[in-house]
C-alpha cells in the first residue's frame, strides 16, 4: 500500500492568484496571519496578493520576520502574532522560507509546544491551522508538500519535519508572481526542483505514480529552467516551471529525498548558503555514487535528460545523467566549488557537518548508506 499527499485544492496557471479571495470566503475564514519575507512585504508581489482579500473583505496581519533559513525564533514570533490578532488561517507568501515556516506555525497553534517537539516523522496529534500557500519561486515546492525545514538556532541544525498535519489546504502557483525573480534565484530554486525530482526517482521509496511525476518533472526542468534563467519575463518558461515543481513535488512527498538534501541541510545551517545551489553542487557527487549501486535506477533520469536509452547499458545511462546535470547547473550558472561562495576549506568542520548529514530524515531515502568517511570525502570534493 501507498499513501499519497497532495493539498485538496490546487490552482495553477496565468492569474490564478486573483481567485485566492474567492476560494477563502466560500470556505469562511475570516482572518489570515500572511507569512512572508521582508523582500516580498517591499515588493510589487505582495498587492497583487491582498487584492483579491480585501475585494472579498478577508482580513489579514502580515509578518514578514522570516530570515532566508527560517529558525525557530521566526517561528515563535509568527505563533504570537497569529495569537494577538486572534488568525483563524495562515497565507504563507514566497519561496521555502516562509511556507516552511508558516507551516510550522500552522503545526504549532493547535498542538502546543517548541518547534523542536516536531523534528522527525509525523510528530504532532492533530492538524495544523489551515494554510493558503502562495508560492513566488520554481523550486522547493513547499507550498504541496508535508515535509518542512526549520533552523535550530541553538544547535545549528536544520530541522527536517515530515509531518501529515501540515499540508497545506490550498495551494497557489500562478507563473506571473515568478516573473520578477532575478536569474540567480531562478537558477538556485530550479536546480533545487531537478534534486527533488532526482532524489526522488532513484530512492528505494519510489513507486509507480511517482516515478512518472519525477520524470515529466525533469523533462520539463530541462527544457524550460534555462530559458527561465536566461529570460525572466519568459511567461511560457515560467509555467513550464511551474508545472515542474508541481510534479516534482508531488513525487518526492510521497516517496522520499536522499543524501543530497541530507547534506545540503547542513550547509545551510552552519553557513547559511542557498539552498538550491548547495543541491545542485552535491547532486552530481552524490549520484555518481548511488549509480556505483543502483545503475538501472538512471535509465529513467537519463532518459528524460534526452538519451536514447535502446541498446544503451545501465553505466552508460548512469553516466550520461550526471553529465547532463553538470552541464545544466553549468549552463544556469550555478558555482562549482565552495570557496566561490566564500567558504574556505580551513574553516569548514567537516566532521560536525558530516555527523549531522548521517542522522538527517531525508538520509535513510538515499540508495546507501554513506558512512562518516564517506560523507567527509563527499564534502571535500566541494572544494
Amino acid at each position: 500500500m501507498s499513501t499519497f499527499y497532495v493539498p485538496a485544492i490546487n490552482l495553477i496557471g496565468k492569474g490564478v492568484i486573483n481567485e485566492v479571495g474567492s476560494y477563502v470566503k466560500e470556505l469562511g475564514y475570516k482572518k489570515a496571519l500572511l507569512v512572508t519575507d521582508t523582500f516580498i512585504a517591499s515588493s510589487d508581489i505582495l498587492p497583487k496578493v491582498t487584492k483579491p482579500l480585501d475585494a472579498e473583505g478577508i482580513d489579514y496581519v502580515v509578518f514578514s520576520d522570516v530570515d532566508p533559513n527560517p529558525s525557530c525564533k521566526n517561528v515563535l514570533d509568527g505563533l504570537k502574532a497569529l495569537q494577538e490578532n486572534n488568525c483563524d488561517f495562515i497565507i504563507s507568501l514566497g519561496g521555502g522560507s516562509p511556507q516552511d515556516a508558516a507551516s510550522c506555525i500552522s503545526v504549532m497553534a493547535t498542538n502546543g509546544g517548541k518547534p523542536q517537539d516536531y523534528e522527525g516523522l509525523h510528530k504532532s496529534a492533530k492538524k495544523g491551522l489551515p494554510v493558503v500557500a502562495i508560492n513566488t519561486t520554481a523550486g522547493t515546492s513547499a507550498e504541496i508538500t508535508i515535509n518542512y525545514v526549520i533552523t535550530d538556532e541553538e544547535r545549528k541544525v536544520k530541522m527536517v519535519m515530515v509531518d501529515k498535519n501540515s499540508l497545506a489546504l490550498i495551494s497557489v502557483n500562478d507563473p506571473e508572481l515568478m516573473v520578477s525573480k532575478p536569474a540567480a534565484l531562478t537558477a538556485a530554486t530550479g536546480m533545487d526542483a531537478l534534486t527533488h525530482a532526482v532524489e526522488a526517482l532513484v530512492t528505494p521509496g519510489a513507486y509507480g505514480v511517482t516515478k512518472k511525476l519525477s520524470i515529466g518533472a525533469i523533462e520539463l526542468i530541462k527544457e524550460f529552467l534555462p530559458r527561465a534563467v536566461k529570460d525572466g519575463h519568459d511567461i511560457e518558461a515560467r509555467e513550464g516551471m511551474v508545472n515542474a515543481i508541481f510534479l516534482g513535488g508531488m513525487s518526492f512527498n510521497n516517496a522520499g529525498l536522499g543524501y543530497v538534501h541530507s547534506m545540503a541541510h547542513q550547509l545551510g545551517a552552519v553557513y547559511h548558503l542557498p539552498h538550491g545551489v548547495c543541491c545542485a553542487m552535491l547532486l552530481p557527487v552524490i549520484e555518481r555514487e548511488n549509480a556505483k549501486r543502483v545503475p538501472a535506477a538512471f535509465r529513467d533520469v537519463a532518459k528524460a535528460l534526452g538519451l536514447q536509452v535502446e541498446g544503451k547499458s545501465d553505466e552508460e545511462c548512469a553516466a550520461y545523467a550526471i553529465s547532463e546535470i553538470e552541464k545544466l547547473s553549468e549552463t544556469v550558472g550555478i558555482p562549482k566549488k565552495l570557496t566561490e561562495l566564500g567558504i574556505e576549506e580551513k574553516d569548514f568542520d567537516f566532521e560536525y557537518l558530516s555527523k549531522n548529514a548521517m542522522i538527517d530524515a531525508c538520509a535513510p531515502g538515499n540508495p546507501f548508506t554513506p558512512t562518516l568517511e564517506e560523507t567527509i570525502a563527499f564534502y571535500k570534493e566541494l572544494f
